[in-house]
C-alpha cells in the first residue's frame, strides 16, 4: 500500500477539521458577526475592498475589517457558498488586504485606536489567512491563489511570530502564525507547483522555527504544514532536515497533546518515506523509541502513523527490524490487530509484515499472539488489510519453529479457503507463494544437510499434533499433512500409523461443520490419489486358498455352441450350450454344481430363472473367452450374476463399468447396491466419487430428514477405503480401461495354445476365489434354480 497518501490526506482532513473547531476558541462567533449578519458576499467584501483604498489621512477602520472578514470566513466554512464568494472576487480583495498589513502598518494607528493597532491587526490577519485557507479546500482555486501572491503575506506572517515573547500559552497566542500555516496546508495539499513555491519564497525556515513555539497549536500548524511540504518532494525534504528540524520532531513525538505528535510522527513519516538517507538520519537522532512509545497512545492517530512509520523504519536493515522487536512494539501492534478501527488494523499488519521478514522476529511475533488475528485479516473485506495480513504471514512460514503453530491454527486451511476470495491478484499470488513456503519447508528444493534436517523437524513436529488430546488440532495436522508431506512419507503416516483414521472420522462426523466436512473431503481427495500413484501394483483378486489361479478359455467361438456341448441351460425359455471344462474351471459355483453333491451334477440340462438371456449370455462369454464389454443396460444385473456364480474377475468388470457411470444423484443407491452383492472395490469408488464431488453430494442431502441417512452411507462407505489401504490391495482410482485391458491379456495367453489350454488369471479376467465369507451369495452353487440345487439321494 501507499504509506505516504494516507499520511498526507489524513493531515490536510484534520487541518480543515483544525480550523473550524478551533475558530471560536478565541472570539464569540454571534457578536463577532452581528454587525453583518445576513449581508451578502458582495457587501462584505466592499467593506473590506475599503481597506485597500484607505490612505494616511483617512485610515481604515481595522474593526470594521475584522468583522467583515469574520463574517465572509462564516460563509466560506460552508462549502456550497465557497464558489460565489470566489466570483465576487475575494481573492482579489483578501490577498492584497492580507499583504498590506505589515508591521508598518500596524504601528502607524496604535494611538488612533485606543487599543494595540497591532492586536487589531493581527485579528484581521488571522480571518484573511483562515479565508484564503478555507477557499484553497477546493483545489481549482488553489494555484490562483498563490499566483495572487499570497505566499508572500502567508510567509511574511510566519517569520514575524516572536518565539521568545510568550512563556506560557495564552487565548489568541500564536493565532496569526497558526493560521498561516494552516492556510498553506491546504494551499499545498497534492499541489506539486506550489510546494515548490513555498521552498522558493523562503517558507520552510519559519515553518521549521515554529516548532519551537511554546504554543502547542502552532506547533501543530507547522507540523502540518511540514507534513504536506515533505509529501513526495525530495527537495522538501532536504531543506526541512537540512534546516534541523529532526531533532525538534523527534522531541515533539513525547508531547503531551495528542495533536502535536500525531503531527509529528506524519511529518517524519513523509520524510523517510522512499529517502533511505532520511530514514538512516532520522533513526541516529533517536526517533525509534519515541515512535515505539506512540503505539500505546491514547490517540488512534497517532497509533496509526507510528505503526506505519516503523514498518517504513524496518526497512532501513536487518538490525533495525530487530531492535523494533526488542524495543517492544510487537505487543503493542498485535493488539491493535484486535482493534475495531480497520486503519489501525491496517497499519499494524503492514508493520508486522515488514518485521515478519527478519527470521528472529518470525518466531516472536507468532509467541506473541499474531498469527490468529493476522489469519482473521485474510478474511476481511479490505483488501488493504487483505494484502498486508498476506505479506506478514508469508514471512512468518519461514521459520520451521512457526510450522506447529501455523498447522495448529489451521492457517493452511484458511490460505486455502480464502485464495479466491482475495481481491487483488497480488494477494492471491502472496496467499499462494506462502503454501508454496510451507511446502518447501517439508520439502526442500536445496537437498543441503541443513535443509534436510529443518524439514525433518518440521515433518516431525506435524505429525506429533496427531497425537494431540484436541481432536481440531489432530483434523488439522491430518489434512496439513495430506497436502504437504512428502509423497514417499504418506505410507508411513497415514497407513502404517494409521493417520487417515482422522480424516475417515472427520468425514463421517456430523456434528463438526460442513466446511470441515468439505475440507475432510478435500484432503482425502488428495491423500488417495498421492497414495495410488506410491503404493506397489499388485494383483487386485484375492487369492483362493490352497487353489493356483488358473483358468480355461475355450474361446468367443464356443460360447451357446453344440459342439462338444455337455451340458445346456434353460434360460426364458431358450436353450444355452455350455461346456462343464469351461465352467469347472471359471469359479466355486460352477464347480461345486458340477463335482459336488448336488443333483445338477449328473444333469443334462439346468434351469436358470432368475437371469435374463442377455445377462446369461454376456456372463457365458466372460467364462469363455476372459473378456467382456460390460454395458451400462446390463451392468447392475451383470454384477448380481457375477455374485451369485463367484465369478470375481467378472464382478470387477461390472464394478468399473457401474462406477464409470456413476452420478451425484446416483452415487449412494449404488452403493447399497455394492453392498448387497459384496462389491466393496465399486463401494470404495462410490465413496472416491463422493470426494470427488462433495459439495454438490452434500447438497442433496443437507437437510433433517436426508442428513441422517448421508452419515450412515458414509460410515458404511469408509471400511472399503480402509481394507484397500491397510491391506495393499492394490491401486485405489483404478478404472474400467485398465481392467479390461488386463482381462483382454489374460484371454490372449490362454486362447493361444487352443481349448483347453491353462492360464494364469489376470486382474479383471478368470476366477477370483471365493466370496467374503457372509457376502451374499456365498457358498456352493448359490442362488442357481431360484435357490441351492436340491441334494441327491
Amino acid at each position: 500500500m501507499s504509506s505516504d497518501s494516507g499520511s498526507c490526506s489524513g493531515s490536510f482532513r484534520s487541518s480543515r477539521k483544525r480550523a473550524n473547531e478551533d475558530y471560536f476558541e478565541e472570539i464569540d462567533s454571534k457578536r463577532a458577526c452581528a454587525m453583518f449578519q445576513g449581508q451578502p458576499a458582495a457587501a462584505l467584501l466592499e467593506t473590506l475592498r475599503s481597506g485597500l483604498n484607505s490612505t494616511s489621512y483617512a485610515p481604515p477602520d481595522k474593526g470594521a475589517l475584522r468583522k467583515a472578514a469574520h463574517s465572509l470566513a462564516e460563509l466560506c466554512k460552508q462549502d456550497e457558498f465557497i464558489d460565489d464568494v470566489v466570483a465576487e472576487g475575494a481573492i482579489e480583495v483578501v490577498v492584497p488586504l492580507l499583504n498590506a498589513g505589515g508591521s508598518a502598518m500596524r504601528e502607524q494607528h496604535q494611538e488612533d485606536t485606543g487599543v494595540s493597532g497591532a492586536t487589531l491587526q493581527e485579528e484581521l490577519d488571522k480571518e484573511l489567512c483562515f479565508i484564503l485557507g478555507l477557499l484553497a479546500v477546493k483545489p481549482e482555486y488553489q494555484t490562483r491563489i498563490a499566483s495572487s501572491g499570497a505566499l508572500t503575506g502567508l510567509v511574511r506572517l510566519l517569520k514575524e511570530h516572536k518565539l521568545t515573547s510568550i512563556t506560557k500559552p495564552q487565548p489568541g497566542s500564536g493565532g496569526v502564525a497558526r493560521r498561516a500555516a494552516d492556510a498553506i496546508t491546504n494551499l499545498a495539499h497534492e499541489n506539486v507547483e506550489i510546494k515548490n513555491m513555498v521552498r522558493e519564497q523562503d517558507g520552510i525556515p519559519p515553518l521549521v522555527g515554529l516548532l519551537e513555539a511554546m504554543d502547542v497549536k502552532v506547533q501543530r500548524a507547522a507540523c502540518g504544514a511540514l507534513r504536506t511540504l515533505a509529501f513526495k518532494n525530495e527537495q522538501n525534504k532536504n531543506v526541512i532536515v537540512e534546516q534541523g528540524a529532526l531533532p525538534t520532531l523527534i522531541q515533539l513525538l513525547r508531547s503531551e497533546d495528542s495533536g502535536v505528535h500525531y503531527e509529528a510522527v506524519g511529518v517524519i513519516g513523509n520524510l523517510v518515506h522512499s529517502s533511505q538517507h532520511v530514514k538512516l538520519r532520522v533513526l541516529e537522532e533517536g526517533a525509534l523509541q519515541p515512535v515505539i512509545n506512540l503505539l500505546n497512545s491514547d490517540c488512534p492517530d497517532s497509533q496509526r502513523e507510528s505503526a506505519l512509520l516503523l514498518g517504513q523504519f524496518a526497512t532501513a536493515d536487518p538490525d533495525t527490524k530487530a531492535k523494533i522487536v526488542q524495543r517492544g512494539a510487537v505487543p503493542a501492534l498485535v493488539r491493535m490487530l484486535g482493534m475495531p478501527d480497520v486503519s489501525l488494523k491496517e497499519m499494524a499488519a503492514f508493520a508486522l509484515g515488514r518485521l515478519a521478514q527478519n527470521v528472529d522476529n518470525q518466531a516472536g511475533i507468532v509467541q506473541l499472539g499474531g498469527l490468529p488475528p493476522l489469519l482473521e485479516l485474510l478474511e476481511s473485506k479490505h483488501y488493504n488489510l487483505q494484502h498486508n495480513a498476506a505479506f506478514a504471514l508469508y514471512g512468518l512460514a519461514e521459520n520451521e519453529d512457526n510450522i506447529p503453530d501455523l498447522i495448529r491454527e489451521g492457517a493452511l486451511q484458511r490460505l486455502e479457503d480464502c485464495k479466491e476470495k482475495l481481491q487483488v491478484q497480488a494477494s492471491k499470488d502472496c496467499v499462494q507463494k506462502t503454501i508454496n513456503r510451507l511446502e518447501q519447508k517439508l520439502k526442500p528444493d536445496n537437498t543441503a544437510a541443513p535443509n534436510l534436517a529443518a524439514a525433518k523437524r518440521a515433518l516431525q513436529s506435524m505429525v506429533f499434533l496427531l497425537r494431540s488430546n484436541t481432536k481440531t488440532v489432530q483434523q488439522r495436522a491430518a489434512m496439513s499433512l495430506a497436502r504437504l508431506a512428502p509423497d514417499e512419507q504418506l505410507k508411513s503416516i497415514f497407513i502404517d500409523k494409521r493417520g487417515i483414521d482422522v480424516l475417515l472420522d472427520m468425514l463421517m462426523d456430523p456434528n463438526v461443520s460442513h466446511r470441515s466436512h468439505r475440507e475432510a473431503a478435500a484432503a482425502l481427495l488428495q491423500l488417495t490419489k498421492k497414495l495410488d500413484a506410491h503404493l506397489p501394483v499388485v494383483d487386485q483378486l484375492p487369492q483362493q486358498p490352497g487353489r493356483a489361479e488358473r483358468s480355461v478359455y475355450l474361446g468367443a467361438e464356443y460360447v451357446n455352441n453344440p459342439t462338444l456341448a455337455d451340458i445346456t441351460f434353460n434360460v426364458e425359455g431358450r436353450r444355452f450350450y455350455a461346456h462343464r471344462i469351461a465352467l469347472l474351471a471359471s469359479s466355486e459355483a460352477f464347480r461345486a454344481m458340477f463335482s459336488g453333491g448336488y443333483r445338477e451334477r449328473d444333469a443334462d440340462s439346468v434351469d436358470i430363472p432368475n437371469i435374463s438371456w442377455s445377462v446369461f449370455e454376456a456372463m457365458m462369454r466372460f467364462v469363455y473367452t476372459g473378456q467382456l464389454d460390460v454395458t451400462p443396460d446390463i451392468a447392475f444385473e451383470l454384477l448380481q450374476a457375477s455374485d451369485q456364480y463367484l465369478l470375481e474377475g467378472l464382478k470387477r468388470l461390472c464394478e468399473n463399468a457401474i462406477a464409470q457411470s456413476l452420478t451425484v444423484d446416483s452415487v449412494m443407491s449404488t452403493f447399497e447396491y455394492s453392498e448387497q452383492f459384496s462389491a466393496p472395490q465399486l463401494g470404495r469408488r462410490c465413496l472416491l466419487f463422493v470426494l470427488e464431488h462433495y459439495d454438490d453430494v452434500f447438497k442433496l442431502y443437507d437437510n433433517t430428514k436426508d442428513r441422517p441417512f448421508y452419515f450412515d452411507c458414509l460410515r458404511r462407505m469408509v471400511p472399503c477405503l480402509k481394507d484397500s489401504l491397510y491391506c495393499g490391495s492394490g491401486p485405489i482410482w483404478d478404472n474400467s480401461t485398465t481392467a479390461h485391458n488386463g482381462a483382454a491379456g489374460a484371454a490372449a495367453a490362454g486362447t493361444a495354445g487352443g481349448p483347453g489350454a491353462a492360464a494364469p488369471a489376470a486382474a479383471g479376467g478368470g476366477d477370483g476365489g471365493a466370496a467374503p465369507g457372509g457376502a451374499p451369495g456365498a457358498g456352493p452353487a448359490a442362488g442357481w434354480a431360484g435357490g441351492r440345487g436340491s441334494r441327491a439321494h
